[in-house]
């Protein structure tokens, strides 16, 4: 089960879900790890362009863009850690 985490102001403050419950990924949770990487991947370059548009914008918002960037960094750490669930753990 997947629980998404917003900030008392409304916005995300964490990029990402937290899981309630998972011993060993099964091939449903891995599906649904995959799909979820891709729609935060597209958010990543939805922001990443954003944050472009924004920056060359004549009276540009500062404070929009500074929230706008710290999300973007926080999908790439969710997106990291995400992906290194997909890496099956070897035994040594």
């Amino acid at each position: 089960m997947y629980l998404p985490v917003r900030a008392a102001s409304g916005g995300a403050t964490l990029a990402g879900i937290i899981r309630t419950a998972a011993p060993a990924m099964q091939v449903q949770d891995q599906a649904e790890t995959v799909q979820l990487l891709a729609e935060l991947r597209q958010e990543h370059r939805d922001l990443d362009f954003a944050i472009g548009q924004l920056a060359v914008a004549i009276g540009r918002d500062e404070l929009q863009l500074t929230r706008l960037k710290k999300r973007k960094l926080l999908l790439k750490d969710h997106i990291a850690r995400l992906e290194s669930k997909l890496i099956p753990d070897l035994d040594a």
